[in-house]
């Protein structure tokens, strides 16, 4: 691994890199409550094809960590990355899990020509999302903890007695046996910089998704416009079946918005897939994009 800075749009940003740098780039983008580290083991399985450059994200890890909830909308995210991928010179392929996967996803959506190729592990395109966790259903109930996240102070809960309450919702019916050791000395350790864990909470704060309540849809969503949410370039999204956090209706409908999409499925894995099948994630891109 070898560390790397880059200024963009005037902000200090810290990234890891694995593989030559004269090799097609692989923009990684992790999710919460992960940091640019979550990628290593995926990234030494395709630094022989790729250079992958994985960033820490706006108000993560060492990277520019800024006040205020405006300063962590979509729109200002998928901004960070654009400038990124004109560093690394566009187009690039990227790839994201989580909310990861939402920047990826407005990368695809807002910045067409930088993004090659969209591949996305366990994340989720914002519409079939919010039609999900707008219905009352299955998906609402599970993703009640975004309520809980967004209420004032629940970073300074997350973070008592040394991130127990994070580590509990990091857990929920998954397998987070993989988190131990020096692994999770790294992870408390990008936790405990200062500001972060109120920056990483306020990437919900700042999301206009909405969470109905179990039983209770919720019916007068905004209309969007389908045109300015497409996914021109060719997708593939990996999806590890064990997931509890997002479920597969989250994704239901998304070919209406990917008409490039491949699919394929992870067995024995949930959410943390990068750590729990990283062979088989990186077998799956290195298919699909030879």
């Amino acid at each position: 691994m070898n560390p790397r800075w880059f200024v963009l749009n005037g902000q200090d940003f810290f990234a890891r890199s694995w593989g030559d740098p004269t090799l097609p780039p692989l923009l990684m983008l992790h999710g919460f409550p992960e940091y640019s580290g979550a990628w290593e083991e995926v990234a030494l399985e395709l630094c022989d094809h790729f250079y992958c450059i994985a960033p820490d994200q706006r108000g993560y890890g060492q990277s520019y960590c800024p006040e205020g909830v405006e300063n962590y909308r979509a729109g200002v995210l998928a901004g960070d990355m654009a400038a990124l991928i004109e560093e690394l010179g566009a187009p690039v392929t990227v790839m994201g899990h989580d909310w990861g996967a939402s920047v990826a996803y407005a990368l695809a959506m807002l910045f067409p020509d930088l993004v090659s190729r969209l591949i996305i592990a366990n994340g989720v395109h914002p519409v079939p999302f919010q039609r999900a966790m707008a219905a009352g259903g299955p998906q609402s109930e599970a993703s009640q903890y975004i309520n809980y996240l967004r209420r004032e102070g629940s970073e300074d809960k997350l973070a008592e007695n040394d991130f127990g309450k994070l580590l509990e919702l990091f857990s929920a019916k998954m397998d987070l046996s993989w988190l131990s050791g020096d692994r999770l000395a790294a992870y408390k350790r990008e936790w405990g910089r200062e500001g972060r864990m109120k920056a990483m909470i306020n990437w919900y704060r700042a999301s206009a998704l909405v969470v109905a309540a179990p039983g209770k849809p919720i019916t007068d969503l905004p209309k969007l416009d389908p045109a300015r949410l497409q996914v021109r370039c060719p997708h593939l999204l990996i999806w590890a079946t064990g997931d509890t956090a997002l479920l597969p209706v989250s994704y239901e409908g998304l070919e209406e918005f990917a008409k490039d999409l491949t699919f394929k499925e992870v067995a024995d894995a949930d959410h943390w897939l990068l750590h729990q099948q990283p062979k088989v994630v990186a077998t799956l891109v290195l298919d699909w994009t030879a």
